[in-house]
């Protein structure tokens, strides 16, 4: 038996008489739970053209719902290669409507920008706060 500091910031100093390797067991475990109860936000990226077609956009927008719903960020870009620059109106526009076909799922966090030769956005789930509390 040992005897352990468990707070040193209060007043009495709190120390208890326990087995220190079966604290230090218990201790580590409590940590390890915490950590696999956690959710980390990751970012996907899906990338468009400015000439993309429809199906390829639905297409698209299937696999950013489904990263929404797993509680993820999307961002989504319209890379310009060439002379494509030109139709930066077009980029603009379809990011808009995918931001669009997304309200319900996601918010916008950053409207369409130009950042070289891409316009991107970035959507953020709405529904990251409903799963924490049906977790608890």
């Amino acid at each position: 038996m040992d005897v352990v500091e468990i707070n040193p910031k209060t007043e009495p100093i709190l120390c208890k008489i326990i087995q220190y390797s079966k604290y230090k067991y218990e201790k580590k475990k409590k940590e390890k739970e915490a950590k696999a109860r956690q959710h980390i936000t990751m970012m996907k990226e899906i990338r468009f053209g400015p000439n993309t077609d429809e199906h390829d956009f639905l297409f698209k927008l299937r696999h950013a719902m489904k990263f929404l719903e797993d509680g993820n960020k999307v961002r989504a870009y319209v890379h310009f290669r060439g002379r494509s620059i030109v139709y930066a109106e077009r980029g603009e526009k379809l990011l808009l409507e995918f931001a669009q076909e997304l309200q319900e799922l996601g918010k916008v966090e950053h409207l369409p920008a130009m950042e070289g030769k891409r316009m991107h956005i970035i959507i953020a789930p709405k529904l990251l706060s409903k799963k924490k509390s049906k977790a608890e």
